[in-house]
């Protein structure tokens, strides 16, 4: 089971100052091999999303990102998510 983050941009004017911090925590936090894909969509306006392996890692990110902890988007709650997976031959990888 995956975690997964929406998040609601807040104050676009923001983003030219924090985005490098933002990218250190996403590249450190990567590391760890906690996050499975994060970004936006489309454009900025749009909002972004998350996915993580785990409740825990979600929550350790968020509450660490400075794109949140700097007000330049808002976290929704954390959703539990448990997708079908595949792998490019079209088969289940998911047990």
């Amino acid at each position: 089971m995956y975690s997964v983050c929406f998040y609601t941009v807040a104050n676009a004017a923001l983003v030219p100052d924090v985005y490098p911090r933002h990218r250190a925590w996403v590249d450190e936090f990567a590391r760890g091999g906690g996050i499975v894909a994060i970004g936006n969509f489309g454009r900025l306006e749009e909002g972004a999303m998350s996915v993580f392996r785990s409740r825990e890692a979600a929550q350790e990110f968020v509450a660490r990102d400075p794109f949140v902890v700097e007000g330049v988007a808002v976290a929704s709650p954390l959703r539990d998510w448990t997708p079908l997976e595949y792998d490019s031959s079209g088969a289940r990888t998911d047990g």
